[in-house]
């Protein structure tokens, strides 16, 4: 009687997991391809607001019909590197570098019905993010995505708001 438990639980587990991944699936269509960014704006503790990559951001998302993603983030204006090697930058030119930057990849799972994107993060310029699971809750309108952030690079209670529109 136990096994048959036991057995009965491993296929209620599996059923509900194929329902998450067929929807995953499904909704995954309105995902898929290539998005530009258009905004990244920070809110913090005090509810003030800062634009970490300025007003004019750069950046490409990509969805694939296989569960991947990359994403690409950076400030539109940045000092070049005087020395022309990255490796001869200054403290301040490598502060700036770090600082106009923010790129990960891994894979990704739509949750439609809670409105949420997971991004499963495998490696990522922000090495504490790596083998982590970004939960962004998301809104979807005419060809934009907009997700929060809750857990950005800048740590504390800093929220993101990122914006992209579909290529």
């Amino acid at each position: 009687m136990r096994n048959l438990m036991c057995a009965a639980c491993i296929m209620l587990f599996t059923a509900l997991q194929a329902q998450d991944v067929r929807l995953s699936k499904e909704n995954r269509k309105q995902f898929v391809g290539t998005w530009s960014l258009v905004a990244v704006e920070n809110t913090n503790a005090d509810g003030s607001k800062t634009l970490p990559y300025g007003e004019n951001p750069l950046g490409l998302l990509v969805f694939t019909d296989a569960g991947e993603y990359a994403i690409q983030i950076l400030k539109a204006v940045r000092p070049k590197v005087a020395a022309g090697d990255k490796n001869k930058a200054t403290p301040d030119e490598n502060a700036a570098l770090v600082q106009g930057n923010n790129s990960h990849f891994g894979t990704y799972t739509v949750h439609p019905e809670k409105h949420t994107v997971t991004f499963n993060v495998l490696h990522a310029f922000y090495p504490n993010w790596e083998g982590k699971a970004q939960v962004r809750s998301y809104k979807l309108e005419n060809n934009m995505l907009s997700y929060v952030v809750t857990n950005t690079t800048n740590g504390g209670a800093v929220t993101a708001t990122v914006v992209w529109k579909k290529k």
